[in-house]
């Protein structure tokens, strides 16, 4: 029931526009759910990721802001998001360079505060 719940997560990301790949990622850094459109070594992406949203956290902390939720990588030809979803999961997700980062990150946000909501 947990896989399948999960699943129709991934198959959501995966649904918005310029999103090239996307994991869900517990907040240890252990895969729950993926899509990659690529090989990559999974086990650091989600250690990776996990580290990346708790040390924003972390310093979000440190200087006072509440309610850290988005961490954004950016590049010339894509970008990386990772996104809060409740106390035990992240989403993570590659979009593409020509994705309107505005509206898909409402949108996995949006993902996100359901998917920290159910599970």
């Amino acid at each position: 029931m947990l896989k399948d719940k999960i699943a129709a997560f991934i198959e959501k990301i995966r649904a918005i526009d310029g999103v090239a790949a996307c994991a869900i990622v517990s907040r240890d850094g252990i895969i729950a759910g993926k899509y990659f459109d690529r090989e990559l070594n999974e086990p650091w992406f989600g250690a990776l990721a996990a580290t990346i949203l708790a040390s924003a956290e972390s310093v979000g902390n440190i200087i006072g802001m509440k309610s850290l939720a988005t961490v954004s990588i950016l590049s010339a030809d894509s970008s990386i998001l990772v996104v809060g979803a409740g106390e035990h999961f992240l989403i993570a997700a590659l979009l593409k360079g020509d994705a309107k980062n505005e509206e898909i990150c409402s949108r996995i946000n949006a993902l996100a505060t359901e998917l920290g909501r159910t599970m």
